[in-house]
């Protein structure tokens, strides 16, 4: 089980006919953010967003992956040595994964437009809606949010960073639709939405009824599956467990890699599930996370969604660890209450009571903190290389 990547044979240098530069910006998102990309358009240049959480020996990866040519800040910009861009690319998004080297996804302005006019569709946006643009826009779920209000002229406000008053303020001035990830849909009034759109990590099972979870990444522009349910032009097919896609807002391909999408366009996500006769599809996890124990298939959000309800669990993950008898042990990383530290007995037996005994947790680890992507997904290595340290 696993992906093939296609790496094509090169005769002569790809970025010979690179003639656009790559504007770099580095900075918050807000109206000096939508201006400057709407100026890269304009010019015919693409753009790359830099994280601005990031710390400076990340921040130097990053570029030193991408290699702009000119970075735009808030007090101004200057050209750099960098590699230009072919004519049609609009976006070069960083990829989200939490281990490797960065990669950078190169998304054309046909794709862009695709995804904005798939979503919209989806989602019956008009000209009386506005978009709320909190995320980061170095993530695709936040940059989306962005071009899409670009290319159908739906109002947008946008912000710095998520913030529960933000959230407010901006449903008082007008704003009908956002994007967030669970761990902020937790702490709003999701009623002053017409809609929001749930991305990142696993959503709550008891989400809001105008909240709508979707599945995607970097490499196919945003969501292309809403509510289980494929976007227009979006096509689903599941080989040996694994999920394929293929689209026309899929990326052209990645900036000095090879491109996992195959000669008949169809890219391997790495990611598991399963679509039904209804064609709704379920995601499993990565195929990475995948737990194997005693030949057992186990899925460490199934768990997670298990543990998650025990009283004495305010933050968890599941992660499998090596173990020489099992093949892997369901490792449980916890973040407790502070008045009540659970007990891997106890949460062994909470874990029986809705699943098979062979998904009960065998080893417990009480951290801090999970660490989350900006999204909220779990950085679940970050976690195994703390436990193997």
């Amino acid at each position: 089980m696993g992906c093939a990547v296609l790496i094509a044979p090169v005769s002569h240098d790809p970025y010979a006919d690179a003639v656009n530069e790559l504007v770099c910006l580095d900075m918050p998102n807000g109206q000096a953010f939508v201006d400057r990309l709407t100026q890269a358009w304009d010019d015919g240049d693409a753009i790359f967003p830099l994280d601005q959480r990031l710390p400076s020996q990340a921040r130097d990866a990053v570029l030193k992956a991408v290699q702009p040519t000119i970075i735009a800040t808030p007090t101004g910009e200057r050209h750099v040595p960098g590699i230009k861009t072919e004519p049609g690319d609009a976006l070069v998004m960083a990829t989200s994964g939490t281990t490797g080297a960065p990669k950078a996804a190169i998304l054309t302005h046909d794709a862009v437009v695709a995804s904005a006019a798939a979503t919209s569709r989806r989602l019956d946006i008009s000209t009386h809606d506005c978009w709320l643009a909190c995320l980061p826009p170095s993530h695709v779920g936040g940059m989306s949010v962005i071009t899409r209000s670009l290319i159908t002229g739906t109002r947008l406000i946008a912000q710095p960073s998520f913030s529960e008053n933000g959230y407010t303020e901006a449903a008082k001035q007008g704003a009908t639709l956002v994007s967030l990830v669970a761990t902020a849909l937790q702490r709003v009034d999701s009623t002053l939405y017409r809609t929001i759109v749930l991305g990142g990590a696993r959503p709550p099972a008891d989400r809001p009824t105008n909240c709508i979870t979707t599945y995607g990444m970097t490499e196919t522009g945003s969501g292309i599956v809403y509510d289980g349910l494929a976007l227009d032009g979006v096509e689903l097919r599941i080989s040996d467990s694994v999920i394929y896609v293929r689209a026309p807002m899929l990326m052209r391909g990645y900036r000095f890699d090879p491109s996992p999408i195959d000669s008949d366009g169809w890219l391997c996500t790495g990611d598991l599930g399963e679509i039904d006769s209804s064609g709704v599809l379920t995601v499993h996890g990565r195929q990475g996370d995948l737990i194997i124990s005693g030949g057992e298939n186990i899925w460490p959000e199934s768990v997670e969604d298990v543990l998650r309800q025990h009283p004495s669990v305010h933050d968890v993950c599941v992660a499998g660890v090596t173990d020489p008898e099992w093949g892997q042990n369901v490792c449980a990383f916890v973040v407790a209450n502070p008045a009540d530290a659970p007990t891997l007995e106890t949460l062994r037996n909470h874990v029986k009571e809705s699943l098979p005994a062979y998904c009960a947790p065998k080893e417990l680890r009480l951290v801090d903190a999970i660490p989350r992507t900006a999204l909220g997904k779990p950085q679940r290595q970050v976690l195994l290389d703390s436990y193997t340290s």
